[in-house]
This record gives structure tokens, sequence and C-alpha cells, in this order.
């Protein structure tokens, strides 16, 4: 893309959509809380506290966010304890490609870093370990 083409698309813009969306999901463990309920399931409050290094007070804050960023759906369950979990939305959910895409990444480029064995992977060889 030249830069006149740059600027053809900016100028239909507010503002650039990829700096936009990274001040949404940006924040330190917002994509982390994500992964969390895309890959295992995670949707009550404690479940999360198995994200490195996240601590309540952060979680919970996290958690306000994304709800109020139409990531994140609380429902409540009246009873003795309360119950409370957590659904990733719709607009969500069409962020789990990218997501994928951001694993691929780490586990073709850096299997060093992030994988057991050290050796490249796909993304069907993650998904079958589970």
């Amino acid at each position: 893309m030249s830069m006149g083409d740059y600027a053809a698309v900016m100028r239909q813009l507010k503002q650039c959509p990829i700096n936009y969306t990274f001040q949404i999901i940006g924040k330190k463990f917002t994509i982390l809380i994500m992964r969390n309920m895309m890959l295992f399931g995670h949707k009550h409050f404690n479940e999360f506290l198995t994200i490195e290094g996240i601590n309540p007070k952060t979680l919970s804050q996290r958690l306000k966010e994304m709800q109020k960023n139409g990531l994140v759906e609380r429902k409540v369950y009246p009873g003795t304890p309360v119950m409370i979990e957590y659904f990733l939305t719709e607009r969500a959910m069409a962020l789990k490609p990218v997501l994928d895409q951001l694993m691929l990444f780490s586990v073709q480029h850096y299997p060093q870093e992030v994988c057991k064995d050290g050796m490249p992977k796909t993304l069907e060889d993650l998904y079958k370990q589970q």
C-alpha cells in the first residue's frame, strides 16, 4: 500500500481501527481472560485467578471493562451463595480467529519459548491435544 492509499483510507475514519481495538483488548490480562473463556471454558471468577500473575482486584476491573465494551455478559444466579457466570458475547467471539493467529504466530516463530518440545506447531496440533 502506498502512502497515498494509506492517507485515503485514514480520511474515511475517525481513528485507526487497529489502535481502537487495542484500546479495548490491549490492557494487561484482557486477552488472557478471553483465552481462558474460549479455550478452557472458564466462566467463574475463581477460575480466572489461574491466569499468570492476575490478582482479584485487577480481574474484577477487567471483567467490568469487558462487560462495558460488550465483550462479556454477566449472569447472576440467586441462591446461597450467589453464583455468577461470565460469557463471551458474539462480539468477543469474532476475535477468536485473531487470537488463533496470535497463538499460531508464536508456536511457529518462537517454538523454543512457547512449546515444551521446542518444535513448531499448527493449530490442529494444539487443539487435538485438548
